[in-house]
């Protein structure tokens, strides 16, 4: 399994910005893919996840109404499209796999990483 990120850049607060993750060697039975992010000295920490097929999503509070994360299978490529963006976005942004539920994925029970990518929010 490999996830390649790709998006990241410099914007400024409330700008747009969509990350993409291309992944390969992913099936039905990897049902959670997702989004992560890790801001300077902090943890990493779940953004938002996607089921094998898109009927189940789920978000952090802290990105809810603002992010919206799709996936498009044919083209083995998973999005984050990032609306009205704050300075305490800024991360790298990780995309991650999970042969299992995305609740487990939500969990941090993750199989597979791919490489981040980094979303700079400052004006």
């Amino acid at each position: 399994v490999q996830l390649q990120a790709s998006g990241g850049g410099l914007v400024q607060p409330g700008a747009s910005l969509r990350l993409s993750c291309v992944y390969s060697e992913i099936s039905m039975d990897y049902n959670a893919i997702g989004w992560f992010r890790q801001a300077p000295g902090l943890e990493r920490e779940f953004v938002a996840v996607i089921s094998w097929t898109g009927g189940a999503k789920e978000y952090a509070d802290s990105v809810k109404g603002r992010f919206t994360i799709s996936r498009d299978n044919a083209n083995n490529t998973m999005y984050l499209q990032m609306n009205s963006l704050r300075p305490e976005d800024t991360a790298v942004y990780y995309c991650a796999a999970r042969a299992g539920s995305p609740g487990a994925l939500k969990g941090g029970q993750v199989d597979h990483w791919g490489q981040g990518t980094l979303v700079t929010v400052s004006s």
